[in-house]
């Protein structure tokens, strides 16, 4: 099957239109493209649950801040489209900046609260310029359910928001996070590690894993985390943003664990010039 490559909301929506026409459900999966074997997980699990799959390839420059990794971001549609009509996804939406955001556009989609704890702390106006942009995807696209990786925790309780708060009939799938052997969280992100900081990578997922498992023996989550940012540091991490155990749901950070209260250890950490984030379900954890 070759996969229809569309540029404009128009044909997406007409797209969509024939195949509601049809009967067929549709699945969506934004992507930033550089895509990896989490983005094809996304696409198989949507293939599971869609008659239809979006894959949107847009590298949205409204999430990205000063100094940040815009301008080098990995990009390479003919590999993604490739790799994308591999794994069976039926149409790549893929929109220029201006298509995404016409001249004199001034709306933004603001979540408060979610989107200034954590990242948002760390990274002003990432999460505005990220449920900016997925709302606007979820609107053309019209699909049934959409998939975003557990990876980008905070990302999908935001999403999950949004999606509630504006009444969008879409429902927001999240999918566990794809890990290489040695517990390192896949990212598009990982390809700007040297061959000595991909050997150190994995040791945030290790400090995670002990951490989580430390809180659901009694220990208290303020310690728990400063000790973790601490060993992340010795380790060759630096610098340390933070290390949070918090409610899964709200984000508010957890000093107890309560096996009736779902939690979750958060961190993002620099390792050279990348910046690495992962996360853990402490009930998952072992």
């Amino acid at each position: 099957m070759t996969i229809s490559t569309l540029r404009t909301v128009a044909e997406l929506r007409a797209t969509v239109r024939a195949w509601r026409d049809a009967g067929l459900s549709v699945g969506l999966v934004p992507t930033m493209g550089a895509l990896h074997s989490g983005h094809l997980r996304l696409v198989e699990t949507a293939l599971q649950a869609c008659d239809r799959v979006i894959v949107t390839l847009f590298v949205n420059p409204t999430q990205f801040g000063e100094g940040e990794d815009f301008s080098v971001y990995p990009r390479d549609e003919d590999r993604d489209r490739s790799l994308a009509e591999n794994q069976g996804a039926h149409v790549l939406f893929a929109p220029t900046v201006d298509e995404m955001y016409p001249p004199g556009s001034v709306t933004e989609v603001h979540v408060p609260g979610l989107d200034s704890v954590l990242e948002g702390a760390f990274r002003p106006g990432h999460f505005t310029g990220v449920a900016t942009v997925v709302t606007k995807l979820l609107s053309m696209a019209g699909a049934d359910r959409a998939f975003f990786g557990e990876k980008d925790y905070q990302q999908l309780q935001v999403i999950k928001i949004l999606a509630r708060d504006l009444c969008i009939p879409t429902i927001i799938e999240g999918v566990p996070t794809v890990r290489e052997a040695d517990g390192l969280a896949l990212s598009s992100r990982n390809a700007y590690l040297s061959a000595a900081e991909r050997l150190t990578a994995p040791k945030l997922n290790a400090v995670l894993r002990r951490t989580a498992n430390e809180f659901r023996a009694g220990g208290a989550g303020e310690a728990l985390s400063r000790a973790a940012e601490r060993e992340l540091s010795a380790l060759g991490f630096g610098p340390v943003d933070y290390v949070a155990i918090v409610d899964a749901a709200t984000l508010q950070p957890l000093e107890r664990y309560d096996d009736q209260r779902p939690a979750r250890v958060l961190a993002a950490a620099k390792l050279g010039r990348t910046r690495l984030i992962d996360n853990i379900a402490v009930d998952s954890a072992s």
